[in-house]
């Protein structure tokens, strides 16, 4: 699901500007709401984030593995959907992990978990929704 990016000469993180700290957050956001979408407790949320899920693998899968909202930065920086220049496109999980906690992961290690933790999330939404019903 994500291509690790070329090895740095410099391992330290390249300061963001405006567009980078936006998309960024951006995708911060869609991960904690990826993360923690399952625990709102209204039926139609529920039901959004069951769809929502699934449609995120889907893009993933017919986008190259490559996130769209990387795709619209690459877009805006240099006019092109794809761009090489730009390190998280494909890898913007990997490359938090590792400019995080300073792990070096294959992208098939990232793969496996992430399918994983996105059946285990799908399944506790399905358990609460269905918990929820009368």
């Amino acid at each position: 699901m994500s291509y690790a990016p070329k090895p740095q000469s410099n391992p330290t993180p390249t300061k963001r500007d405006v567009l980078g700290k936006v998309c960024f957050y951006l995708h911060f956001a869609v991960m904690l709401y990826i993360a923690f979408g399952w625990a709102v407790p209204l039926h139609g949320a529920l039901l959004f984030y069951l769809c929502f899920l699934p449609c995120v693998v889907a893009q993933w899968a017919l986008n190259k593995n490559s996130c769209i909202l990387n795709n619209v930065e690459s877009l805006l920086r240099s006019g092109k959907w794809r761009d090489a220049g730009n390190e998280e496109e494909g890898a913007w999980l990997v490359t938090l992990v590792r400019n995080a906690l300073g792990l070096n992961v294959r992208p098939a290690q990232m793969d496996v978990f992430i399918y994983c933790v996105l059946i285990a999330l799908w399944g506790l939404a399905l358990g609460h929704l269905l918990h929820r019903l009368p």
